[in-house]
């Protein structure tokens, strides 16, 4: 099976829509404070999610994993958890900034690094310099931390331009560009880790692309065992400080129906809110239906943001050399739709045209982006073998 790189976009766009997409159930979840909900869908996300659908496409699953190489497993975790630590700080990082400026900063330094760095200590980044279809990658890649740049600077025009109650309204009650920034800088450097674990678990891919052809199956999926053992790091690093805020806040209970405070907009005393408290309860516990909806939605949540590296997987397998370059893919797919998302959920209004105009800029190149890296891949994967064998030293 041949390299695609237009359908590997196509995939890429597809895994960035689900997880920009991914925090907009936890808008459904009432009374529930952030880490009672961050851990659940957790769970569903990083545990549930990787094992059902590896199981179902990868023939032999726990062979793979066992007899693939300790060091490659050992590593991935390790990446894996320190990826955690720019994960769980991301979701803060979207709750001082709001979606399309906190997935734009912290994405966008994701990006840099998560691209750039494999290829620099693998010293691929020399022979790609040196070939056309390299350079045309690293032109895309360029375009991409600069499209992050105007969204940035959107947000900065934006904060300066939109009143308190304005920012209550859309959700930002909390909003704040300086803490907001630190965090979502801190985790988009940690985020990069995660495009280090997939490459240190390269063999692991190896040894499943093996066992699916031996057993007839496509080799599409061969990258589902790394995610696994990746998303088991990330795990363990958001379940330790999970339990962490659970002891300090005393919130455990919340997990059975003692309420508590849903920073993700669902706290302000409103008629709506006020309904789903039981009046019959002195400790005015959430009703038992809007109980579940929380575990569905959190849950849901999860899932959906699974997608995002299922889809991620897939496109990688179609870049063909440059698969290096899916990181950018993966990123600038993501800020394009919590852009549209930011858009739609009115997160905008209120703003000058010039702000206006920076947002559609920074989309803008962030489409073209994706564009110039797939149109690298494709002149990369047009190069005879022998070529692209000396390219690839």
């Amino acid at each position: 099976m041949g390299t695609n790189p237009f359908l590997g976009i196509l995939y890429h766009w597809i895994g960035g829509f689900a997880s920009a997409t991914n925090f907009i159930p936890f808008r459904g979840i009432k009374r529930w404070s952030w880490e009672i909900y961050w851990i659940v869908q957790g769970f569903a996300a990083w545990i549930v999610a990787p094992l059902i659908m590896a199981s179902l496409l990868v023939p032999n699953l726990w062979h793979v994993l066992a007899t693939s190489p300790r060091s490659a497993v050992g590593y991935a975790i390790l990446m894996g958890a320190l990826w955690g630590v720019g994960g769980l700080t991301f979701g803060l990082a979207v709750r001082y900034l709001g979606i399309a400026l906190g997935y734009a900063i912290a994405l966008g330094l994701c990006t840099a690094f998560g691209t750039l760095i494999p290829p620099i200590y693998t010293g691929e980044i020399h022979a790609i310099m040196h070939a056309r279809s390299g350079q045309v990658v690293l032109l895309g890649v360029a375009v991409c931390v600069l499209a992050v740049a105007v969204n940035g600077f959107a947000g900065w025009s934006k904060e300066n331009e939109i009143t308190p109650t304005e920012k209550i309204e859309i959700g930002e009650s909390e909003f704040s560009l300086l803490k907001g920034l630190l965090i979502a800088i801190g985790a988009g450097i940690m985020s990069s880790f995660f495009a280090f674990g997939l490459k240190a678990g390269a063999p692991i891919g190896d040894v499943a692309k093996a066992e699916l052809i031996r057993t007839g199956h496509l080799p599409l999926w061969q990258n589902l065992p790394i995610l696994i053992v990746v998303l088991w790091g990330g795990f363990a690093t958001n379940f330790v400080w999970s339990c962490i805020l659970i002891a300090r806040n005393r919130s455990a209970a919340q997990f059975g129906g003692e309420p508590g405070a849903n920073p993700m907009r669902a706290a302000h005393e409103t008629g709506a809110t006020l309904q789903d408290i039981d009046p019959m309860e002195f400790a005015q516990r959430i009703a038992p239906g809007v109980l579940v909806k929380n575990y569905i939605f959190a849950a849901m949540a999860g899932v959906i943001w699974y997608f995002q590296f299922f889809f991620y997987s897939l496109g990688q397998t179609q870049m063909g050399k440059y698969d290096f370059s899916s990181w950018t893919l993966h990123m600038a797919s993501i800020i394009i739709f919590a852009t549209l998302w930011g858009l739609a959920l009115k997160e905008w209004r209120g703003t000058s045209t010039r702000t206006k105009a920076l947002v559609t800029a920074g989309l803008t190149l962030l489409i073209g982006s994706t564009l110039i890296v797939g149109y690298g891949n494709y002149l990369q994967s047009q190069q005879p073998s022998s070529t692209t064998t000396t390219a690839s030293r």
